[in-house]
């Protein structure tokens, strides 16, 4: 690839910018980007040297990029603070392998990508210690965050080559824990097309037992704490108490579902944004076909482990004459007559049945003319 012209000229990265321009260009055609903008102003310890020597190809430090590159554009990062350094923004754009059947992200990217943001939150904080997400005093007591509840609520699903800008904050919840909320923007429209919130709670990596949060790490995560509640609990149903589903109230039952080694983080247990696909192997094709999920809550109750088998139970329920048992054999127009309900439960097959992930969804019709309805 050519050194750039005088017009500024830009490469799509990693759902950030890379910027060229004749301000920018440094002696010898190099080039020193922040990765992170901790807004500080200065460099957190974290850089992108971007080379083009004689012409050639642009380096990324030291390995090549074939990547093309477009007019204007903004600052190469993974992200930046807003609002005083008590929000964290990202930018992402869909990939092609993000998107199912629908041509649109699918919940599972968006889990992703929500769990990605707020990864780089405590990373460009200048938090993070050796752990995954584990501040520093964290990870010298050996504690790790774990998730025990989310709720995603979802207006529109983002197609492929879109991008999206998405928010993220924390703040405390009760005694001994953390809340962190998420908003998930639209970036050329800035409309808000989705939004989380989730709890989470300290394990000891070691022993697996839940920790009280110790006191030297609420005064590293206190100042970033933000007050601000993006879902209410008590209007959207996310703080109610999920039923829990047996052999004779699941309608729909799918075991032998194993965990792969890919499934697994480093915090040596499936990563929680796995449950989804196995929810969903329990759900009526039928349901998959006509309808799309619009809001899911996901209550975690106990750790998985790569040995263990599993089985996904599901129950439907709609407020139409059709009842959750016809829906498979309903023709296309009645069962899409009105939205839908689900319970689900993640459990052990062995004798125990032990509870691992309790779930609860809405489905909305993908011919509905409201919120939902696709370009």
């Amino acid at each position: 690839m050519a050194m750039p012209t005088p017009q500024a000229v830009k490469r799509v990265a990693s759902g950030g910018r890379l910027v060229f321009s004749n301000s920018e260009k440094a002696k010898g055609g190099r080039l020193l980007l922040r990765s992170c903008d901790n807004g500080s102003g200065g460099r957190n310890g974290r850089g992108v040297t971007v080379e083009a020597i004689n012409g050639g190809a642009v380096k990324l430090n030291g390995a090549a990029s074939p990547s093309s590159v477009e007019d204007g554009g903004d600052a190469f990062r993974l992200g930046k603070f807003v609002e005083g350094r008590l929000v964290y923004r990202q930018q992402f754009v869909i990939r092609s392998y993000e998107i199912g059947p629908d041509r649109t992200a699918t919940m599972e990217t968006i889990m992703n990508l929500l769990q990605e943001t707020a990864l780089n939150h405590v990373m460009c904080s200048g938090l993070a210690g050796d752990g995954f997400g584990a501040t520093r005093q964290m990870s010298l007591r050996k504690l790790i965050w774990v998730v025990t509840r989310i709720n995603i609520q979802v207006d529109k699903y983002s197609r492929w080559g879109d991008v999206v800008e998405i928010d993220t904050w924390v703040a405390s919840s009760g005694k001994n824990g953390m809340r962190r909320d998420w908003i998930i923007r639209d970036r050329n429209t800035k409309n808000m097309i989705a939004s989380a919130t989730s709890n989470w709670v300290m394990m000891n990596r070691e022993t697996r037992r839940l920790s009280k949060i110790p006191e030297e790490v609420k005064e590293e995560v206190f100042p970033f704490y933000l007050d601000r509640s993006i879902i209410a609990t008590d209007t959207d149903g996310g703080g109610r108490k999920i039923e829990k589903l047996t052999d004779s109230t699941a309608e729909h039952i799918r075991s032998g579902l194993a965990p792969r080694w890919s499934d697994m983080d480093v915090n040596q247990h499936v990563n929680n944004v796995k449950y989804i696909g196995w929810i969903l192997e329990s759900v009526p094709l039928e349901v998959l076909e006509d309808y799309r999920l619009t809001s899911i809550t996901l209550d975690y109750r106990r750790e998985c482990r790569q040995s263990q088998l599993l089985e996904s139970l599901t129950s439907m329920t709609t407020s139409s004459s059709v009842t959750a048992a016809e829906l498979p054999a309903a023709p296309a127009s009645s069962r899409c007559s009105s939205d839908l309900r689900s319970t689900h439960l993640i459990r052990q097959q062995d004798d125990d049945r032990a509870e691992i992930v309790r779930a609860r969804a809405e489905w909305r019709c993908k011919e509905h003319r409201g919120a939902m309805k696709q370009p």
